[in-house]
């Protein structure tokens, strides 16, 4: 049978690997928005396109190992990487939600890193990390609480889009048929920010799988590109299905150390 903390595992796995193979995907078939983003250091256009297949190469390479090798160098590399490529966003003069919408590039491979206890030495590096592993309550904790914090601002961002009533979002609702895109937009926003303090100060099971289901389903609405959008996008509802499968963890964990004081009692 397999125990919670391994079903934590593989669903981070599988969201880092999802984020990084659909981002690299994008790379290969040179998304031009990301011109904005090599702008940031001064390379023009013509040799931006040039070099997008080969991110988008290595992208899928280490997305595609940490599917098959997890090891924690490449779940380093993908924190900064992932960290950092979302900075490029508001540094390229897009509004500072979309870093944060984003916690989920950055926060997946986090939480894998804190699940496998860190790193103690520089060999431990490149030892590929045991699913089967036991993990103690404190480091279940610990990634109940990075979670937690990747899941309220991955919300918090997208909230923040809607509110501000970005283009590409009001493009989604009008592309399925509503009349009032803006309005949608002020709804869903309102929405997820509160449902973003809800996960941050009690991330109540049964809303986190309503939340699930809402991050799974709009994810699908990108005119373009639906299948990679969908796939990239896998760190956002990946921690939050961690999140659900953690939450359930910490009650067993919670109702163990009762019971263990009331035998003793």
């Amino acid at each position: 049978m397999v125990k919670t903390e391994q079903k934590i595992h593989y669903v981070l796995r599988l969201a880092v690997a999802m984020c990084f193979i659909g981002h690299g995907a994008f790379g290969i078939i040179t998304k031009q928005i990301w011109c904005n983003y090599f702008a940031v250091f001064g390379i023009g256009t013509q040799t931006a396109y040039k070099l997008m297949p080969w991110v988008g190469a290595a992208d899928i390479a280490l997305g595609v190992m940490m599917l098959f090798r997890p090891m924690r160098a490449i779940a380093l590399w993908l924190v900064i990487w992932g960290a950092f490529t979302a900075s490029l966003r508001p540094l390229s003069g897009e509004p500072f939600a979309e870093l944060i919408e984003r916690a989920g590039n950055f926060g997946a491979p986090l939480a894998l890193l804190v699940l496998s206890g860190g790193v103690k030495n520089f060999r431990q590096l490149f030892e590929p990390i045991d699913p089967a592993k036991d993990v103690d309550a404190k480091t279940v904790s610990n990634v109940f609480t990075c979670l937690k914090l990747v899941g309220f601002l991955l919300l918090m961002g997208h909230g923040w889009l809607n509110i501000i009533q970005k283009k590409g979002l009001l493009n989604q609702y009008a592309f399925i048929g509503f009349s009032n895109p803006a309005r949608v937009a002020q709804l869903a926003g309102v929405f997820e920010i509160a449902a973003a303090f809800l996960v941050l100060i009690k991330p109540v099971r049964s809303i986190l799988l309503v939340l699930i289901i809402w991050k799974i389903s709009t994810e699908l609405l990108y005119p373009h590109y639906e299948v990679f959008e969908w796939i990239e996008r896998g760190g956002s509802y990946g921690t939050l299905i961690a999140l659900w499968f953690t939450s359930k963890q910490i009650s067993t964990n919670l109702n163990k150390s009762h019971y263990t004081v009331f035998t003793k009692n």
